[in-house]
């Protein structure tokens, strides 16, 4: 009987899945598409009608700014009275610092490395929040959303070629996409330095996007693994004799699973975040 009236596969989907809806246990909030949101673009019909993700994206953005202003007007308060930082300021200051010197300052430099600091930084925290937040109870995780990782990517593939570009200049640019080959000079060297042109813009796409399929990846995986562990119990939960033990079983691998989640939500933003700072230190330097 339980097999027969529980859809896995639809309650995967559902949580999931972007929708313009915020699903709670108690009530459902749903909205529609608005017709004067949608444009046509190439052939594509686009609609900027909030979504689920994005009204995640904008929680994790507020939490973001939160986390940040109140820091900052803590620590201010602290050193105006002549204290020395103490409790979860001192703590996220110290991460914070953690993470400007040995991510952001070692990667890409002491002289330039403070002014990518705000950008990387932002980054990170933005994922984390983002990734934390779909472990939440009627949660959604938005860098589960192949769109919003796609469009992360593309955001760090404009600021690692046009940081390359203002400080290369034009000359210093093109030799990052058509190299000087040691030990090859003249028209072979030239012809080797041609061919070498079409594969280097090709790695320059791929760096950035193989980070949106990774974040993508290991977010939604996540969760399929969950929520799959927790259809077991439905599934098998018609066996009379065994139904407890099932349950119980399903229930501890979830909170394992859970709590390697927290670590993975850690491990993904901090990953996105240093590949940044590693090729945007790449290209300060013509090679």
């Amino acid at each position: 009987m339980i097999q027969a009236e529980v859809d896995i596969g639809e309650i995967l989907m559902h949580h999931t899945a972007d929708a313009y809806s915020l699903d709670f246990s108690f009530f459902k909030l749903e909205w529609h598409a608005w017709p004067w949101a949608e444009f046509h673009l190439l052939g594509t019909t686009f609609n900027l009608t909030p979504t689920k993700h994005v009204v995640f994206m904008l929680v994790a953005g507020t939490l973001l700014f939160m986390t940040m202003w109140l820091v900052g007007r803590i620590l201010e308060r602290q050193r105006a009275g002549q204290k020395a930082p103490h409790g979860f300021a001192n703590g996220m200051e110290a991460f914070v610092l953690w993470l400007r010197h040995d991510l952001v300052i070692t990667n890409i430099g002491p002289h330039d490395g403070p002014r990518f600091a705000p950008y990387i930084l932002t980054l990170f925290f933005f994922i984390l929040y983002s990734n934390l937040l779909g472990l939440l109870p009627w949660g959604a995780t938005a860098t589960g959303n192949l769109g919003v990782t796609a469009a992360l990517a593309i955001m760090a593939l404009f600021t690692i070629e046009l940081s390359g570009l203002f400080k290369l200049g034009i000359r210093g640019y093109m030799r990052t996409i058509f190299p000087s080959l040691p030990g090859m000079s003249g028209a072979g060297g030239l012809l080797m330095s041609l061919a070498m042109g079409p594969i280097e813009i090709l790695g320059k796409l791929v760096k950035p996007f193989a980070l949106c399929f990774r974040l993508f990846g290991n977010m939604t995986a996540g969760h399929f693994v969950i929520l799959t562990l927790f259809g077991l119990i439905f599934m098998f939960g018609n066996l009379a004799g065994w139904r407890w033990a099932i349950g119980a079983a399903s229930a501890t691998l979830v909170l394992g699973v859970m709590l390697l989640e927290i670590i993975v939500a850690f491990v993904q933003a901090y990953v996105f975040a240093i590949i940044n700072a590693v090729l945007i230190g790449m290209m300060q330097h013509e090679h």
